[in-house]
């Protein structure tokens, strides 16, 4: 495993699913991981879970000012700041037509602004070497029936990153995407369990998972395995590139 001891990491949107298992993928290879959302009781419980070196803070990616106290509150405590996770995001769906002003500012001010402000805000803070990576999905190049805000959304991260690189030129910071497909977590078996039934969820993960050339479904610990590479010394000649984490599926259709 590429090691990230006493290495300090921050994780947006780590309290359940994908979020957590990069928390503790990072926690494991030796780095403390900041792991931020805006409940606390489900931040308890994450920190929790995780165990030492893994403070919880309250801050909402899509305030900046919020985003700003949250780093400075870091880097009392901890007194640097290596490596960014912007994994806060939301989904909805709505096909042309349908789509509402409400769905537009909420995915976008999430997905790409909430981004934004995480990284923006962090750069001040971040030690030389230090790294970004961004959550993106393969619906920024898969069209989905009635997806069309979420995959956009998706998207402008791909574009936003291969224009920072060229802005972060000399500052030793490097910036790259890992984008998951299908990902079993609980959110997923709920959704599935609201359209198929309870008693159906196991059937359908299984029929997800099998039309991926790994033959499975991702967990959430795959994705936090290809962020912490990312995240590491191990990948200091990398920036820029968007790493599909999705069984293949991105490149078979």
């Amino acid at each position: 495993m590429p090691s990230m001891h006493e290495k300090v990491a921050v994780v947006t949107g780590a309290m359940r699913g994908v979020g957590l298992g990069i928390a503790k993928e990072m926690h494991d290879a030796g780095a403390t991981v900041v792991i931020t959302d805006l409940d606390r009781a489900g931040l308890d419980d994450a920190v929790s879970e995780l165990g030492p070196r893994a403070p919880g803070l309250i801050a909402d990616v899509t305030d900046l000012k919020a985003m700003e106290r949250a780093y400075e509150e870091i880097m009392r405590t901890h007194g640097r700041l290596d490596a960014v996770v912007a994994n806060a995001g939301v989904g909805d769906s709505a096909p042309l037509g349908s789509i509402t002003e409400q769905q537009f500012d909420f995915i976008f001010g999430v997905n790409v602004k909430g981004v934004l402000f995480t990284v923006q805000a962090a750069l001040p803070h971040l030690s030389p070497g230090g790294t970004v990576v961004i959550i993106g999905s393969t619906a920024s190049t898969r069209s989905e029936y009635a997806m069309s805000l979420y995959g956009g959304s998706k998207a402008a991260l791909r574009q936003m990153v291969r224009t920072w690189i060229r802005e972060l030129q000399g500052s030793g910071i490097r910036a790259n995407i890992v984008s998951p497909g299908a990902i079993d977590t609980p959110s997923l078996r709920s959704a599935l369990a609201g359209s198929v039934g309870e008693d159906q969820v196991e059937a359908r993960v299984a029929e997800m998972g099998a039309g991926n050339p790994i033959g499975r479904l991702g967990t959430p610990r795959d994705i936090g395995k290809a962020v912490v590479f990312l995240a590491s010394d191990d990948s200091n000649f990398v920036t820029g590139v968007e790493l599909f984490a999705d069984g293949g599926m991105a490149q078979t259709g």
